[in-house]
């Protein structure tokens, strides 16, 4: 069956030229988590420009923009939207007009088309504001690493901005353009750091017998690891530990006094992760005894697994078929890779979904070269499909107005979750 041609929003498809340039000057000039100062006055001043309150400094650098509807958002129904801001730390491969103007930093992950997708569609809304009730538009710093969702929540964004649920959108290299993904549960893992020093005595590499040799104690436990995915955990619990960093020695007729080794471990659930977490600590600490060492270990939980609400994705999904048709939004496969707005999703019901970014062959349009390569996230020659734009826009816009033009359901068998209706006696939901 042919995909049905999307049904983009017009006012959103005039501006596309416009958000172009807009984002190609944030993937310009990237910069770091917690440092968005640029991204942010940018975020904040096209804001103002339409008429939109915004607040200011959650997270350090985060913005979040207020868009009421016909009502003034008296019926107090509101969501949330969420778009990234930071890049990353490495340097760009890419030579086009927009490449990256700091060695270093680059946008290789398509932050900067989040937030021209959440500008767009809050331009729409804004003039517009054919809802009842309030979208509030969350640009959030430092995702790669530096925990901004959790910084952002930490510093009041739910009781400052009351939401009944909220929604992120993520692009997403190899699938077809035009397409979406959701589906719910879990999509995305927990990201959790380890950090092991094994300590034993140093010596003559030629006299092994007269020290405690750490290193083959560390390969002793590398291979070790892995039978806990293989033999501890249930076979359709998926979970992932790499051990990417060994550390032992400065010569080579020399025994080290200690070997340290330093990885990652991945998991869709928090039963699965207490799993492994228990299981890397008593087989490091008992092979480091049984061999005469001691063991140091370390293990650092950073984002949770990123798990979609069942109600939400089923919301999601539909808002997306009207858009695109059934055939164009697909199941969302789960990835090992993790997110930091798992850390909204603990706080309030909502979805993460997946647009398609394509192959990268949307780059030859910059000339020779710019069409090979990998294009995917987190490489250097990474880059935003700007033809996303206008599908992503329409996709928030429909969903904001979707989502406030339904009643919600009840959460633990009580309505109390929700928002009341505010006392002038306007009720939100009506279509």
């Amino acid at each position: 069956m042919k995909p049905a041609e999307p049904k983009l929003i017009e006012s959103v498809v005039a501006q596309t030229d416009a958000l172009i340039r807009l984002r190609r000057d944030i993937h310009a000039h990237p910069e770091l988590g917690f440092e968005e100062k640029r991204t942010a006055d940018l975020v904040a001043t096209r804001l103002a420009e339409w008429g939109i309150p915004t607040h200011r400094g959650l997270g350090t650098t985060g913005v979040v923009g207020i868009v009421h509807g016909r009502d003034g958002g008296q019926c107090g129904r509101a969501l949330g939207l969420r778009a990234d801001m930071d890049a990353l730390p490495m340097t760009e491969a890419n030579t086009f007009a927009h490449a990256s103007q700091h060695p270093g930093k680059m946008h290789a992950c398509g932050h900067d088309g989040h937030i021209a997708m959440l500008l767009a569609a809050a331009q729409h809304l804004a003039r517009q504001r054919d809802f009842d009730g309030t979208v509030y538009l969350i640009f959030q710093p430092a995702e790669e690493g530096g925990g901004g969702a959790r910084e952002m929540i930490r510093d009041g964004l739910f009781e400052r901005f009351p939401m009944e649920a909220v929604f992120g959108m993520h692009n997403w290299p190899g699938l077809k353009p035009g397409t979406l993904a959701i589906s719910p549960g879990p999509v995305m893992a927990s990201s959790n750091e380890f950090d092991i020093t094994i300590t034993g005595k140093g010596g003559h590499a030629a006299m092994p017998h007269t020290g405690t040799d750490p290193v083959p104690i560390a390969c002793q436990i590398v291979q070790a690891f892995q039978t806990i995915i293989t033999r501890n955990k249930k076979p359709i619990e998926a979970a992932v530990i790499s051990v990417t960093m060994v550390h032992a020695g400065e010569a080579n007729n020399v025994i080290p006094d200690s070997c340290r080794l330093q990885g990652t471990a991945r998991a869709f659930t928090f039963e699965t992760l207490d799993l492994v977490e228990r299981r890397m600590r008593e087989i490091a600490e008992g092979i480091c005894a049984a061999m005469g060492a001691t063991c140091a270990f370390g293990f650092h939980r950073n984002y949770p697994p990123t798990i979609n609400t069942a109600y939400e994705a089923a919301f999601c999904r539909r808002v997306m078929a009207d858009i695109v048709g059934e055939a164009s939004v697909l199941a969302q496969e789960p990835v090992m890779a993790a997110e930091d707005f798992s850390f909204m999703l603990q706080q309030r019901p909502g979805a993460f979904c997946f647009i398609a970014n394509g192959d990268g062959a949307h780059r030859s349009q910059f000339g020779a070269g710019h069409d090979t390569g990998a294009c995917t996230l987190h490489n250097a020659r990474y880059d935003f499909n700007d033809a996303l734009i206008p599908l992503g826009a329409t996709y928030w816009i429909r969903l904001a107005q979707a989502w406030l033009g339904h009643k919600p359901p009840a959460r633990d068998g009580s309505a109390a979750r929700w928002p009341r209706p505010a006392k002038s006696g306007r009720t939100c939901g009506r279509t």
